[in-house]
């Protein structure tokens, strides 16, 4: 059987002139590896800092909302919105807004707050939550479509049972019993097994059958 065989020495050697031909490239790597690390550290740290911030902000503007005092509200929103719009929390002041405009009727000035939070939202399931909302507003102020649209930008799935309610709701205005009839019955399964049989969505599913057998 012939092999190479090496002694201590031409090993020692053979390591040396590869270090010699490589040492240079090594020392790079190590440098641009440390690079990396002490950047992603520096980067994860502004995060913190970055998050921690606007959770201030919105902790502070939620100690005014109770006190109505409108122009402090307004400028700490704006703050969250102009300088910490990546952040869950300038979504929730926001939405916060978009509620007590809800609440005074201004229901057009609502869906801008809604269609700003939308846009920003810092993840899918935000994005879901507040499209949810855009369809109650549509929905209160008559347009029905607008509210059906809101709903079909919802991911599949994302809050089921409210969303398949909402959109039962909408198919109804829109005269659309048999899918409305569909999509309650969706919202009472995502219920689960041991929802009520008196729940409101199964008095609306009877109040459906009841006005069909009424116009049959």
């Amino acid at each position: 059987m012939a092999f190479d065989a090496y002694d201590d020495y031409e090993q020692s050697e053979r390591v040396q002139k590869w270090l010699r031909q490589n040492g240079l490239s090594i020392a790079v790597g190590v440098v641009i590896g440390l690079i990396a690390i002490f950047g992603y550290q520096q980067w994860r740290n502004h995060r913190v800092a970055h998050q921690t911030a606007a959770s201030g902000i919105y902790q502070q503007l939620q100690g005014i909302v109770d006190s109505g005092n409108a122009n402090a509200i307004d400028v700490l929103t704006q703050q969250l919105m102009k300088d910490y719009a990546d952040t869950p929390y300038a979504l929730f002041a926001v939405s916060d807004r978009a509620r007590r405009q809800v609440e005074d009727k201004q229901l057009d000035k609502a869906l801008d707050s809604l269609a700003w939070a939308e846009q920003h939202a810092p993840s899918p399931e935000l994005k879901a939550l507040v499209e949810l909302r855009i369809a109650h507003v549509q929905l209160a102020k008559g347009n029905a479509q607008e509210a059906l649209s809101a709903l079909d930008r919802m991911p599949a799935n994302s809050y089921a049972i409210e969303a398949q309610e909402l959109r039962g709701d909408v198919l109804v205005k829109l005269g659309r019993q048999d899918d409305a009839l569909k999509a309650y019955q969706a919202a009472v399964k995502a219920m689960g097994p041991q929802v009520s049989p008196d729940n409101e969505v199964q008095m609306k599913i009877d109040d459906l059958a009841t006005a069909g057998k009424q116009g049959a």
